[in-house]
């Protein structure tokens, strides 16, 4: 699967529309200019230092702390990138466009309470949809019917007819 995925949707005369499904905090951080007209967020983690510590925590139970402020230490050793450069959660509210932060029910990578804090943060106009079921996985896989009637319904409100 690639990191980035574009779909092109024709409704209404709405289509183009692009979005990152699997490294959305890189649009995050990234402060595009212009604002794309809308933006598709789908199981993003808030913070490096929450997304290190939910996956070691999957691993290793009680002895994941430790070994994750280890891994989060060699961040900045390996790739001269602090865990203060890698929270998205304290962009976002900077994102110049509409949002829909999507993620699974039964996430354990990225949990239901990290992403209601990513809506919480947004700016408006947001929308927030937990796929009640969904683990972290691709939410288009899990259900194309509900993902490209939701996805579909959230551009057709904000992107500009295309003529």
């Amino acid at each position: 699967m690639s990191s980035w995925g574009v779909t092109t949707l024709r409704s209404n005369a709405i289509s183009a529309a692009a979005w990152l499904y699997m490294l959305p905090f890189s649009l995050v951080l990234s402060d595009p200019s212009p604002a794309p007209s809308a933006v598709v967020l789908e199981s993003m983690f808030p913070t490096i230092t929450e997304a290190v510590s939910d996956r070691v925590r999957l691993y290793l139970g009680p002895l994941a702390k430790p070994l994750a402020l280890l891994l989060l230490w060699q961040l900045t050793l390996r790739l001269g990138v602090s865990p203060e450069q890698l929270r998205p959660i304290a962009q976002l509210s900077s994102l110049r466009s509409p949002v829909l932060i999507a993620s699974g029910s039964i996430d354990q990578h990225t949990t239901v309470s990290e992403t209601k804090r990513l809506y919480d943060a947004a700016g408006w106009p947001k929308e927030l949809w937990i796929v009640e079921g969904a683990a972290h996985v691709d939410l288009h896989a899990f259900d194309p019917s509900a993902y490209e009637w939701k996805i579909s319904v959230f551009l057709a409100k904000y992107l500009r007819p295309m003529g």
